[in-house]
């Protein structure tokens, strides 16, 4: 196995037994629990710089002066791929006031496909080291996924969701921010 996959294979494996220990330790708590975090809501978002599928950067300061709802996921997450057309779905209804940003914790090619499968056409990027640090960053230092943010115009962090979102909660969500 040649040393990028072996380093990516390990990052994964790592990813999935953290992800479980969290889920095993935190079963027992009142649903409505979210792990602590750095990042609370109240706060400025702390921005990101990532590549895309196609390797261009993007940078959260692109999205200023517009509602945010950043979603961390990959294409190996089940939860995952079954909100993205929620996601998709608020994009089309809110595109004038809202920027959908995916950011995944994959590879590019596997990203592609999957997005082109199912017509997401929001901002997606993509990475390993770089999104899984963007990921802390934005709160979730427990690497859950997927795990989604909503941040008001003024950049200022107005919602936290960790696990798969429902259409019911999203609007709710964005009801109290757009």
């Amino acid at each position: 196995m040649s040393g990028w996959r072996l380093w990516a294979f390990v990052v994964v494996l790592g990813f999935l037994i953290g992800t479980a220990l969290a889920w095993l330790t935190n079963r027992g708590q009142d649903s409505g629990a979210e792990p602590e975090s750095m990042l609370a809501v109240g706060q400025p978002h702390p921005g990101f710089s990532l590549p895309g599928p196609d390797g261009s950067r993007v940078d959260a300061a692109e999205f200023a002066g517009r509602a945010m709802l950043v979603n961390f996921w990959a294409t190996w997450c089940a939860p995952c791929r079954r909100e993205m057309p929620v996601l998709q779905a608020a994009s089309e209804r809110h595109g004038a006031a809202l920027t959908v940003v995916g950011i995944a914790l994959d590879d590019p090619e596997p990203v592609t496909r999957f997005v082109e499968e199912i017509g997401v056409d929001y901002t997606i990027l993509v990475g390993q080291g770089e999104v899984l640090d963007a990921q802390s960053e934005w709160g979730n230092e427990v690497g859950a996924m997927p795990y989604t943010v909503l941040v008001d115009a003024d950049g200022i962090v107005r919602w936290r969701h960790y696990g798969e979102v429902t259409a019911d909660e999203l609007d709710k969500a964005l009801g109290d921010v757009l």
